[in-house]
């Protein structure tokens, strides 16, 4: 059964429009922690391979920033991003419940949340082609990924991943349209 399948009497009552805006931005607060968009861009940019619509690294950065941009609107992705950087705080000072200072510090094999919070964010942004870009990004660590702890290099993996997906369709698609 479908969320929107429920009925009326029973859904929350929503707003038509939110009135308020958010008191802090996820870009703002990626950079209080170190990351910065150039950083991001060059990170994806070291598996960039040219493909129509976007032959040079110069458009390639241009469509990425694009789709970055688009991307990182979405509240719900903020949120997923802002609770990997909470985990991140909590795991270094050993404040995670069943994961000690020293097991969060070594980023242990048997712990796959991070993964599963990268390949989400992978997915949510690109679909299946984020997913297998978001793989790519994990296993070769590229630019400020090899940098980030445990929790942070998966998320900002799969944002990479799924914005680089999104990257490559749209200008392939975008590069036929003209034809």
């Amino acid at each position: 059964m479908k969320l929107s399948n429920i009925d009326d009497g029973f859904q929350k009552k929503q707003p038509d429009v939110i009135e308020e805006e958010a008191s802090k931005n996820i870009m703002d607060v990626l950079n209080e922690f170190g990351i910065m968009y150039a950083d991001l861009e060059n990170t994806a940019m070291e598996f960039y391979v040219p493909h129509p619509g976007i032959e040079t690294e110069e458009k390639a950065r241009a469509v990425f920033k694009r789709e970055f941009d688009y991307a990182i609107t979405d509240s719900n992705l903020q949120l997923l991003i802002y609770t990997a950087i909470l985990l991140e705080k909590e795991g270094k000072t050993g404040n995670l419940p069943g994961l000690s200072k020293k097991s969060f510090e070594q980023d242990l094999s048997f712990i796959i949340a991070d993964e599963i919070l990268g390949e989400a964010v992978a997915g949510y942004i690109g679909g299946t082609k984020g997913k297998f870009e978001f793989v790519r990004f994990d296993k070769n660590k590229p630019g400020i990924l090899k940098s980030l702890g445990m929790f942070m290099d998966d998320i900002i993996g799969g944002l990479l991943g799924g914005v680089s997906a999104n990257m490559y369709s749209r200008a392939m698609a975008e590069a036929e349209e003209t034809k």
